[in-house]
């Protein structure tokens, strides 16, 4: 490994370890220190990049990261890039969930705990309306929210997320695209490697297929269901971290019940605090998912859930880099990210209204809640100061 190979990965450590604030600060630092400072990649290429992960489903930070790291030094440079960025945040969430079940007890942690929930649902608000504001700009992209979001509720099922998201995108896609582009698809597919395709898709009806020929009594059931789980939510998540959680909150929590509420919004509320990306959530959720196996039990559960949701988003973004310049010609793939991005609106909607069900009655989380919605709307305080205000509030009242 050269020099410039190392001297990049030392500026990933120190990236890994100061992004706070989600997606949109991710990138400003990306410019900042990777483009402006160091030159790995020119600005135009990261502003290519940046659009890329926005059509494609997965983490957007985290592609973008691993983009770079391709373009830097192909494919061992973005996995060695990947384990960095994930690692740290993934470790202190399956920390958090080996150890939840020991303090929750602790009436000092129970008392945090009874601010830092609300607030973090006044987060998820506050992202939902930062969402609708950017992309339910049309008719049609409200009313693709507004359904998407009725037929959530109604149906409560997984299984509706993939096909509301791939009906938004088709609805968009042939009301903003007019018909062309036929010589460049046939070019653009020409390249695509067949094989990788097939991996890409038989990874999740292997482990579907598994999870449910295998019995559920079996101690193999819930990893092989669990690796499902997650890396078909990796197939499904558009938008990034924000729509990480009305995707599990509704499978995990409300549906498959491997984990309570108070335990879904206490791991968000922490990982809020943390660096790194969003999708490390998911950590903690395979850890508590996994909590009737022990420690080792928790730790593995905490590793096939990293792996299952980021893996689809790797494979993506490693395998699309390459030809990104004929993808991003065809108007009808990026005209059907309007109504993909609707549909995930109204998901988050669906993840605010179930949130909030807990809390029937309690008008102190309410007031916490709207309070947390505010001070983001009209400061500039950043989520991990949010939380720790929480954090205190709860040591001294």
């Amino acid at each position: 490994m050269n020099k410039h190979n190392l001297l990049f990965l030392r500026d990933v450590i120190f990236y890994t370890l100061s992004a706070f604030g989600g997606p949109q600060a991710h990138i400003a630092i990306l410019l900042r220190e990777f483009v402006q400072k160091r030159r790995y990649i020119t600005e135009e290429e990261l502003v290519e990049l940046t659009a890329l992960t926005q059509l494609l489903p997965g983490p957007s930070s985290t592609q973008t990261l691993i983009g770079i790291a391709w373009k830097v030094g192909g494919m061992r440079m973005a996995i060695l890039t990947f384990l960095i960025w994930i690692l740290p945040s993934a470790t202190i969430m399956c920390i958090a969930a080996i150890s939840y079940s020991m303090f929750v007890g602790n009436a000092k942690v129970a008392s945090v705990l009874r601010y830092i929930q609300p607030m973090a649902i006044g987060i998820v608000a506050y992202a939902t309306f930062t969402f609708a504001k950017r992309f339910l700009t049309t008719q049609t992209g409200k009313l693709l929210a507004v359904g998407s979001m009725v037929a959530t509720l109604i149906l409560q099922s997984p299984y509706a997320f993939p096909l509301l998201i791939l009906l938004g995108g088709i609805i968009s896609s042939a009301l903003e695209t007019q018909p062309q582009e036929n010589e460049l698809r046939v070019k653009l597919f020409s390249n695509v490697n067949p094989r990788k395709v097939t991996y890409f898709i038989g990874i999740l009806l292997a482990f579907a297929a598994l999870g449910a020929i295998i019995n559920r009594t079996s101690p193999f059931s819930l990893p092989i269901r669990l690796f499902e789980n997650f890396y078909r939510n990796g197939i499904l998540i558009f938008g990034g971290g924000q729509v990480l959680v009305p995707l599990m909150y509704t499978e995990f929590v409300e549906l498959k019940h491997y984990l309570s509420s108070s335990e879904f919004l206490s791991g968000y509320a922490l990982q809020q605090a943390l660096p790194g990306p969003t999708f490390s959530f998911t950590s903690f959720l395979g850890g508590i998912a996994m909590s009737k196996y022990g420690v080792p039990g928790q730790v593995l559960g905490s590793v096939i859930a990293v792996i299952g949701i980021n893996l689809p988003g790797f494979i993506l973004i490693t395998f699309i880099v390459p030809f990104w310049d004929d993808l991003k010609k065809i108007t009808r793939i990026k005209n059907s990210m309007s109504g993909i991005n609707a549909v995930a609106v109204g998901f988050m909607a669906t993840a605010l209204i179930l949130l909030l069900k807990p809390f029937n009655g309690n008008w102190m989380a309410y007031g916490l809640m709207v309070a947390t919605f505010l001070l983001m709307y009209f400061t500039k305080i950043k989520t991990p100061i949010v939380i720790l205000i929480g954090v205190v509030l709860g040591l001294v009242l």
